[in-house]
């Protein structure tokens, strides 16, 4: 399927059931593929409610607070390369950052003001202000897996890639607290590929982001 660019306003429609169709990924196979224009974006890091899994290895780790009802699980695995690897560990953290931001629907959070930037930063900030408007929210289980620096330039950019599980994921509306449950499907996993640029204070912030749902180097994952 071919891979199209969209504006930042059009994203946002076009991509209103990113993460709130989770489990199955829906049946809109036009959606299966997107690109935010200018956006988005051996150890193992295991599950967390109130703090990166990484933090007794990282004194300046972020603390997420995710909702009772949601359950990040982060496998990473170490490269052996120190560049890489605190890539790897921002993205990762970029991850949760996302996750605890449409969890408490508050778009800009400290840890959203952290790992994301510019236009990026702009529309999942807008992104969870849309979808908490309309009356959502998100619930259930995400893995994040497969992270792999593809490319690094002058120790200041790089493009890197990992694997979203949907399949225990699901929206829910905040009012009655209903959770809208959607059959799992190859849809449910998610490639995410990134380019991140380094910021003055050291961290890696995901600058510009795309994604393709049933990919199956995720799938297989």
């Amino acid at each position: 399927m071919t891979r199209r660019t969209l504006p930042v306003a059009a994203a946002l429609a076009a991509t209103a059931a990113l993460l709130l169709t989770a489990c199955g990924g829906g049946d809109d196979s036009s959606k299966d593929n997107d690109k935010i224009t200018g956006a988005g974006t051996g150890e193992s890091d295991s599950p967390s409610r109130s703090a990166s899994p990484s933090a007794s290895a990282d004194k300046n780790a972020p603390s997420f607070a995710f909702p009772s009802d949601i359950k990040v699980t982060v496998d990473r695995q170490s490269t052996g390369d120190a560049t890489k690897d605190a890539i790897l560990r921002d993205v990762a953290y970029s991850t949760q950052a996302n996750i605890e931001a449409f969890g408490k629907g508050v778009g800009q959070t400290t840890n959203m003001n952290r790992y994301f930037a510019a236009a990026a930063l702009t529309y999942w900030a807008n992104r969870v202000e849309t979808v908490k408007k309309d009356g959502l929210t998100v619930t259930g289980d995400y893995r994040y897996y497969n992270f792999e620096v593809t490319d690094i330039t002058n120790g200041k950019s790089a493009a890197a890639r990992y694997c979203e599980d949907q399949s225990k994921a699901y929206g829910k509306e905040i009012k009655s607290g209903k959770v809208l449950r959607t059959k799992a499907s190859s849809k449910s996993f998610v490639l995410y590929t990134l380019q991140a640029q380094k910021d003055a204070a050291g961290d890696w912030q995901v600058t510009q982001q795309n994604w393709k749902k049933g990919d199956a180097s995720c799938v297989q994952g």
